[in-house]
């Protein structure tokens, strides 16, 4: 595993799918584990955390061999915006949101998510996963050698305490099941850490480099 640095674009799910050359959601209490919520959690003295990589707003399991972890960042900010897990197959985007304690940002986000869709010539279509509600999504788009192309993704999101997590999955996860199953995991064992700062609902939790890696320089 290596860290990488790509500065961030709209829409970060298509760009990135592009890339690849081939093609985020659950209510709370559908799933069995994780996500989990960092403040039932002993972090520092767990061993079971102990390999785990802390950036901020989320603490995630060392990914397996051959899985880069990359961070979007807005250029003009310097803000890192997403975490990005990726292979040549596909990929994982993780985006952790503040909520209210009580809240269900996941269905205010879905029918957005599905206008964006439709506005750019795609659909959404709202399926039942592992996580809950999830939106599975295609759109019309151009590859970088300018054949035409249909992009799926997967959107799944998960309502927390006082948190929101939006991930996509791209690529071969987004649409075969065997594919997928890693990348769930990754989702079970992710942590979310809110923090006890005031934030109102759908403002991103700072995602932050671990203090021993370096920053990864531009381009």
């Amino acid at each position: 595993m290596r860290f990488g640095r790509r500065a961030a674009q709209e829409p970060t799910d298509s760009d990135d799918a592009v890339e690849a050359g081939e093609t985020l959601a659950a209510d709370v209490g559908s799933r069995a584990d994780g996500p989990h919520d960092a403040d039932g959690l002993d972090l520092e003295d767990d061993p079971a955390f102990a390999n785990h990589i802390d950036l901020g707003g989320l603490v995630l399991a060392p990914p397996p061999a051959g899985v880069e972890l990359q961070l979007q960042v807005d250029e003009e900010s310097e803000t890192v915006l997403a975490v990005l897990l990726a292979t040549q197959e596909g990929a994982l985007e993780l985006r952790p949101f503040a909520a209210s304690r009580h809240g269900d940002l996941w269905s205010e986000v879905r029918p957005q998510i599905a206008a964006e869709t439709a506005r750019r010539g795609g659909t959404a279509d709202e399926q039942q996963g592992p996580f809950g509600t999830e939106l599975h999504c295609m759109v019309p788009v151009q590859t970088t050698g300018g054949a035409s192309a249909a992009q799926p993704s997967r959107v799944i999101g998960v309502n927390g305490p006082r948190w929101f997590l939006r991930a996509t999955l791209i690529g071969r996860p987004a649409v075969e099941e065997e594919a997928a199953k890693p990348w769930e995991d990754v989702l079970r064992e992710l942590v979310v850490r809110r923090g006890a700062a005031a934030m109102p609902p759908g403002e991103p939790l700072e995602i932050t480099l671990p203090p021993d890696v370096e920053r990864p320089p531009d381009g």
